[in-house]
């Protein structure tokens, strides 16, 4: 199904996350990790923090509106999941990193096949039009 223009950003968005997930993932040593750890929070303050953000503001109220509550909550818990990873990862805890990668992981592909094909099914045609948009 094509991407709604309302969702359409953010799904774009996902290719960050999904890219940030392999290079953990692929980080194999000490050495590695600690590199990715190095730029992890500005990464996640500067990418995914803002993502998660217009997500929160703007397609998840909706969602609730739609009754759609349990992939919203779902959602919700994820990010804040996340963020906390990345606090315990930005205070030196190289073990958050492989969970931060597995959620991260799953995290977009729960939005990819399931938030976002809900909100083309359920919302209406202006915010999908990104005319409702923020």
């Amino acid at each position: 199904m094509k991407r709604s223009p309302a969702l359409l950003k953010l799904s774009r968005e996902h290719h960050t996350a999904l890219s940030l997930a392999l290079r953990i993932e692929k980080a194999a040593d000490t050495q590695a990790q600690s590199a990715v750890q190095a730029i992890l929070p500005e990464l996640f303050r500067k990418e995914l923090e803002p993502h998660f953000q217009e997500e929160e503001s703007s397609l998840l109220p909706q969602l609730a509106k739609a009754g759609e509550t349990a992939m919203v909550e779902r959602t919700l818990q994820e990010h804040a999941d996340l963020r906390w990873l990345t606090v315990l990862i930005a205070s030196g805890d190289l073990a958050a990193l492989s969970a931060f990668a597995k959620l991260l992981r799953a995290h977009v592909r729960f939005e990819e096949r399931e938030l976002f094909m809900t909100a083309q099914r359920v919302l209406p045609a202006n915010y999908l039009a990104g005319n409702g948009h923020k």
